[in-house]
């Protein structure tokens, strides 16, 4: 019998806070593993919602994302985008 899994096989949580995730879809054989891709990544910026998410996402993002990391990434944020805005060019 075949069967396809979807997991989030990699977490990763970056210096400014943004979360990276990556899944990977498995075809199962009789519970053997025939085959196997990563095929989706996802980035979660504190301050952005986890609700639909998976749960341990969501567990992480609960510990990662305080409001002190959220409001000092919404504030790089903004310094980003103002200064691209008035020079055309990333910082």
């Amino acid at each position: 019998m075949l069967e396809k899994q979807v997991v989030i096989d990699k977490i990763e949580i970056l210096e400014d806070g943004t979360i990276q995730t990556r899944e990977k879809t498995r075809i199962l054989e009789d519970g053997v593993v025939i085959s196997e891709k990563s095929t989706n990544r996802s980035i979660i910026e504190p301050g952005e919602s986890t609700s639909k998410m998976d749960q341990m996402v969501r567990d992480i993002a609960a510990v990662v994302h305080t409001q002190e990391m959220v409001q000092a990434y919404t504030r790089k944020k903004a310094e980003r985008e103002a200064t691209f805005a008035a020079t055309g060019k990333e910082r």
